[in-house]
């Protein structure tokens, strides 16, 4: 029983590492020294704390959009902050659009699977 609660555990860990290594970049560095690496990876994970914590704290949304992910935020924030290719309100609109789309392709999905 133990040996499934840390497995569990461990899954848990993975899984964040695993998100940590896309989103952020935790394994983007290429350092020398261990103060290097020690001010990467506290900045990496700091980025993914805040990305979790932007996701966690929206409001619930209707049946006509998905939530934003971490992925959707992040991809946000760097056309926001980064790049001024398109005005914020095209950007947000696409967004919307997208999160829609996701939506409706989850809800066929579902339905076609739930048919005999």
């Amino acid at each position: 029983m133990a040996l499934v609660k840390i497995a569990g555990i461990r899954w848990a860990v993975e899984e964040s590492f695993q998100a940590a290594k896309g989103q952020v970049g935790l394994d983007h560095y290429q350092v020398r020294g261990w103060r290097a690496w020690h001010r990467h990876i506290t900045l990496a994970m700091l980025a993914l704390a805040f990305l979790a914590a932007i996701a966690a704290a929206q409001r619930p949304c209707d049946e006509e959009h998905i939530p934003l992910t971490m992925p959707e935020i992040r991809r946000l924030l760097a056309v926001l902050i980064l790049t001024r290719c398109c005005t914020t309100r095209q950007v947000l609109h696409w967004s919307q659009w997208r999160r829609r789309h996701q939506a409706t392709a989850r809800r066929c999905h579902y339905q076609r699977r739930s048919q005999p």
